[in-house]
């Protein structure tokens, strides 16, 4: 009987494992589409009391078609936005809220109730104020990048604790304003800043599936220089890859795809986190080319599964983002404790 401890046999089983490991990963990969797939059909199709023959029915898909793409969309903006935010930091405990991008939105859309008055949000409501919001939170965070990474002391730590002070600021003005708010434009006010999937305008959505598609294809081609950036500052440099330069155009892709998906739906914090988190176990590797499609499609497919059934058996569509996010802030505390050996 072979000694299972010897050297050639532990090489054995470590081969065997991994020609098997592929075929592990393109099973879970063909699995996660096919409910991708079926839970858009499902939510497209079910409970509809018309025939498929009749027009109205397919008037019907068509309504619920705009819930379905903006569910694709968002869950790929905050997938990939932070598995691109991990890499950059080298940390996978940050999320791109941390820069302030969510306190950002939640001060602009205050500020607009506070000076304004509670009917300038339904008034203002149009693809030029989609394009102004989304504007200013890149450009905030282009000026951010640029400014800490021009000068020679620029790093990346501080630019993270930058962002820290500039949410907590953020966070703060916004506190203070809706304080002074009269309960019925507070009310306007709240109803915007859940994240709410049922609130997507139609209108936006051709315009943001463009913007994120060029953004996903730009961070594809740079697939193979986030595995270099991935190992580290000191190696990539050495590697011959432009550290700066990369850092700073990913963190502007992150901010174009977060405030893509910030404006469709409202803020979703810990939403990208779980995601990001359950991908790079079922991807099997470190590679982005295995890791962002994984993270993309197990987004779309818990958000799809999740709409459905709070729709359609629980009647409470408008709960998802609430459930998920209260969800994610456990996941988060546990994964703390976890690693931090509690």
């Amino acid at each position: 009987m072979a000694d299972t401890r010897s050297p050639s046999v532990a090489a054995a089983r470590f081969d065997d494992d991994a020609a098997r490991r592929p075929a592990r990963v393109w099973l879970r990969f063909a699995v996660l589409a096919v409910v991708v797939l079926a839970a858009a059909g499902l939510l497209l199709t079910w409970s509809i009391p018309l025939n498929p023959a009749q027009r109205g029915y397919w008037l019907a898909v068509d309504l619920r078609l705009t819930a379905v793409a903006t569910v694709v969309i968002v869950a790929c903006c905050q997938a990939v936005a932070t598995v691109l935010f991990h890499t950059v930091t080298g940390n996978r405990i940050l999320t791109p809220s941390i820069m302030g991008f969510d306190a950002l939105y939640v001060v602009m859309q205050t500020a607009l109730v506070f000076f304004f008055g509670g009917a300038a949000l339904a008034a203002t409501d149009g693809l030029l104020k989609v394009a102004l919001q989304s504007a200013l939170m890149v450009g905030f965070a282009t000026l951010l990048y640029g400014w800490l990474f021009a000068g020679k002391r620029g790093n990346l730590h501080i630019m993270l604790l930058i962002g820290i002070v500039l949410g907590v600021g953020f966070s703060s003005l916004s506190t203070v304003m809706q304080r002074l708010l009269t309960p019925s434009d507070f009310d306007l006010l709240s109803a915007r800043l859940f994240g709410n999937l049922s609130n997507s305008n139609p209108e936006y959505l051709p315009w943001a599936a463009v913007i994120v598609t060029i953004v996903l294809a730009l961070v594809w081609r740079r697939r193979r220089r986030l595995d270099v950036l991935a190992l580290g500052r000191e190696i990539s440099t050495n590697l011959g890859l432009a550290y700066k330069r990369e850092v700073i155009v990913l963190l502007v892709l992150v901010a174009v795809l977060i405030s893509v998906s910030t404006t469709l739906v409202g803020p979703m914090t810990f939403f990208g986190f779980i995601v990001a988190t359950l991908a790079y176990q079922l991807a099997g590797s470190s590679r982005h080319a295995v890791v962002l499609p994984f993270a993309a499609l197990l987004g779309m497919a818990t958000l799809l599964v999740g709409y459905f059934v709070l729709r359609h058996v629980f009647a409470a569509a408008g709960m998802l983002t609430v459930i998920i996010e209260f969800a994610g802030g456990l996941f988060f505390i546990l994964y703390l404790l976890r690693k931090g050996g509690l």
